[in-house]
Parts: structure tokens; C-alpha cells; sequence
């Protein structure tokens, strides 16, 4: 009977099309439908020691989810992403820091110098649509000093594969002239990017929190720091030069280097740290850099020592960091990686429970300050199945409630601070008054 009126023919056409698109494009699809429902986003910006947001204060309370981009290629493991950055909202958190590169490994998104993977570049578009539906913005490093996902290693193997390289060293990612200009290269392809899924060029995504130059850069091979330095500075100058929209740090581990004062080295967890390369303060003072990164890991530090000695030193650590931040640097500082191992003798779960309120605890009392103390982010956080994927830092936040309970606690400090009475009527409202 409905077919013989008119009506229901144009009904069933258009879903045989909805069902035509859906079984050929599949997630796609979906993507290309949702990525407008999430909130609409500013890009966030800096005025002095903190971080704004439409005029108002900004502060951070993030995680670690290196992963975000390689797991996304595969459609079977796409859900992970997206049950991570729930999760993510469902506690508050504001931003994740994850890689942006991997360089000639599986899941390549640079395959060989200056030639990329489509199909990567697309799940990590896919990466940064699914963040803006959640509300959440996204730290994004551009490099990794270690070997993981190819690292300064790969950019100078494959250099010398091609006849171009100076030197077989590592460190001749920084000052070898054809490895400068293929990174160059990199940043620029990253930052123009057009996102397939919403047309936005990367530089124009308020949804990118901000770039990272590389994870835990050193140069050990120059100890005083010039080599780094001038890689350092030049680099943020050529970032800048293509984004203005965007912050920029480093991806410092906050290591104090030849050119620190007595006081300074003194704080760093032994001799041996003030010869990797790195200065915290003087890197840190290059103009294009807008924050400045810390990481803490008392247990790689602090080989042996009992967890008060380590809660001692970790106090000690980020104090003298955020000083610099007030006093020198006069820009925001956030702690960027922090984590607790559960392979030390005589771990407990309970001493994360600790050490991390420890942190919040700073992070917030120098955000309630207006110092320069903006936000830390725990490494790491997984979910349910990904045990290949975790070191002895990373966990499950759903399975350890107190952790749990205790993150979402920090996110809506940090959150009032930001909004004050206004609380209420942002996604915070709800979450925080449950």
C-alpha cells in the first residue's frame, strides 16, 4: 500500500544509499558524518606564565597515548582510540600528548626521507577529528630522540644509505645540513597537512594544543649544548615561520646543562645529566618556544631510593622548575611525562596513588598562584588488550578506581581555576559535581 502512493520509494532509495556508503566506506562514513558534533575549539594561546583560552586562563590536566596515530591505521584496532579518548573525557582531561611521526617503522607515516603513507596520514587525520569530538586538544611531537618509531637514528640511516650524510652518529641529526633540511621538509608537509575528514589544514586546527619539536632531545656528543641549541633555535624559527596559530616547545626532560648556575646542577639526579647536551633554561629561552617541558621518573633517577627520598626529590624537582619558569623563563612550564614503575622492588600500587597526588598537588597549589606550574601529564594510560603496547609505567585508568578517582579530582581543580562560577555550564559541570 505505501508503495503505490509516491512515498515510500524516495524513503527506501535514500537509505539503500545510506547503506551503499556505509558498506563501501565503513568507518569512514561514520567519520565523515560525526566530526562536526564535537565542541567548537579556540586556538589556545599564552600571556606570560599562563596559558589562555578566549581571554580566559587555560590549565592542564593530560595524559600520555603515544600510540594514538598507529592504531588508528587498522580499522580493528581504530575502537581503541576511541574508547581511550572517552575514557579521557570521562575524566576530565583536557589534553593527550601523543607522536605525530613514526619514520620507516610498521605503520610508517614517513616511509623513506620526504616520501609519506597516505593511509597513515589519514588515520592520524581520522586521530585529530575523534579528539575534537571528545573535547579533548592535542600535544603532538614531531621527533624522538630514542630509536622507538624510528627516531633521529632512522633520519641519519637513511642519509647514509643515500650517499648524503656527513656522519654514521645519531647526533648528526642535528647538525648535519641535508638532515636539517629533510626534517624541514617533514615539519612543513605535517603543519600544511590537510585533513581529509574536515578540509582544516593542520596549522589552523584549534584542536592541536600545541607541537612538541622532539621527545627527550639530547646531544651527547656536545656537551655544551651549542649543537642542540642551534638546532633548537632553528627549527622553532621555521615552525613559527609556517604556523603563527600554534605553541611550540621542545620536549625537554628539564635536565640543567653547562651553562646553569651551581644551585641549578645541583638539582639535576647526578652529575652525569649535565652532560647529555641539553640546558633546560637556556633552550628553553629561545623566543619561538612558548612552554617549556619537564619529565619526572624518580625511579630511573633515583636507582635504589625508598619512596620518601623519592617524594623529597621530586618536590625539590619541580619547585625549582617552576621557579625558573617565574624567574626566568616567564613562561608557562608543564611537566610533561611522569610516571612510577611497577618493576622497583617493593612496589605497590598504592605508592602511584602518592606520587601522583604529590604532583597534583604542586601543579595545582602554583595554577592557584598564577605561577608558571600549568599542568603535568601522566605517562601512561592504555586500554583493556593493549598489554604489548604497555612498559612498566603505563595502566589501565578504569581498573585502578582510586587512580581513577583521584585524576578526575585534579581535572576539576585545575577546571575551576579556569572557570571559576562559570563551572557550570561547560562539559566540566556535570562531571564535577557527580
Amino acid at each position: 500500500m505505501l508503495a503505490t502512493n509516491g512515498v515510500f520509494y524516495p524513503i527506501l532509495g535514500l537509505a539503500s544509499c545510506a547503506a551503499f556508503i556505509y558498506m563501501s566506506f565503513g568507518d569512514l562514513a561514520w567519520d565523515i558524518g560525526t566530526h562536526v558534533r564535537g565542541p567548537e575549539m579556540s586556538f589556545v594561546g599564552r600571556n606570560g606564565t599562563r596559558f589562555t583560552v578566549d581571554g580566559k586562563a587555560f590549565y592542564v590536566n593530560g595524559w600520555n597515548s603515544y600510540w594514538l596515530m598507529d592504531q588508528a591505521v587498522e580499522e580493528v584496532s581504530r575502537p581503541r582510540v576511541r574508547a581511550m579518548l572517552q575514557a579521557g573525557a570521562k575524566m576530565g582531561l583536557t589534553v593527550c600528548r601523543t607522536w605525530a611521526f613514526n619514520d620507516g617503522a610498521y605503520n610508517a607515516l614517513q616511509v623513506s626521507l620526504g616520501h609519506f603513507d597516505e593511509r597513515v596520514f589519514k588515520a592520524l587525520d581520522w586521530v585529530i577529528v575523534e579528539a575534537k569530538r571528545h573535547g579533548i586538544r592535542l600535544l603532538l611531537s614531531l621527533a624522538n630522540n630514542l630509536e622507538a618509531y624510528g627516531g633521529k637514528t632512522q633520519y641519519v640511516k637513511w642519509a647514509w644509505e643515500e650517499g648524503i650524510g656527513l656522519s654514521s652518529s645519531n647526533d648528526s641529526f642535528f647538525f648535519d645540513p641535508s638532515i636539517r633540511s629533510y626534517f624541514k621538509t617533514y615539519l612543513k608537509t605535517i603543519l600544511t597537512r590537510k585533513n581529509h575528514l574536515n578540509g582544516i589544514q593542520y596549522k589552523d586546527d584549534p584542536t592541536i594544543f600545541a607541537w612538541e619539536l622532539m621527545n627527550e632531545p639530547r646531544c651527547m656528543s656536545d656537551v655544551s649544548g651549542d649543537t642542540l641549541q642551534k638546532w633548537i633555535e632553528e627549527m622553532a624559527a621555521y615552525v613559527k615561520s609556517i604556523d603563527k596559530n600554534h605553541l611550540l616547545t621542545i620536549g625537554l626532560e628539564g635536565f640543567y646543562g653547562s651553562t646553569s648556575p651551581p644551585e641549578k646542577l645541583n638539582v639535576n639526579p647526578g652529575q652525569w645529566f649535565s652532560t647529555v647536551g641539553s640546558d633546560f633554561v637556556q633552550n628553553s629561552r629561545v623566543p619561538e618556544i612558548d612552554f617549556a617541558s619537564v619529565h619526572i621518573y624518580p625511579d630511573q633517577w633515583e636507582v635504589g631510593a625508598g619512596l620518601d627520598q623519592k617524594m623529597k626529590y621530586i618536590s625539590r624537582w619541580l619547585t625549582s622548575h617552576i621557579e625558573d619558569g617565574d624567574k626566568e623563563l616567564k613562561k608557562p612550564v608543564l611537566f610533561t611525562e611522569f610516571g612510577l614503575s611497577d618493576k622497583t622492588k617493593g612496589f605497590d600500587h598504592s605508592h602511584r596513588d602518592v606520587f601522583y597526588k604529590s604532583i597534583f598537588n604542586i601543579v595545582y597549589r602554583s595554577a592557584r598562584k598564577g605561577r608558571s606550574g600549568a599542568g603535568a601529564f601522566v605517562w601512561q594510560f592504555m586500554v583493556a588488550g593493549m598489554q604489548e603496547y604497555c612498559d612498566d609505567f603505563g595502566f589501565v585508568p578504569e581498573e585502578r578506581p582510586s587512580m581513577y578517582r583521584l585524576i578526575k579530582k585534579q581535572s576539576c581543580r585545575m577546571a575551576k581555576l579556569s572557570y571559576g562560577k562559570g563551572l557550570l555550564k561547560t562539559r566540566f559541570g556535570k562531571l564535577c559535581t557527580e
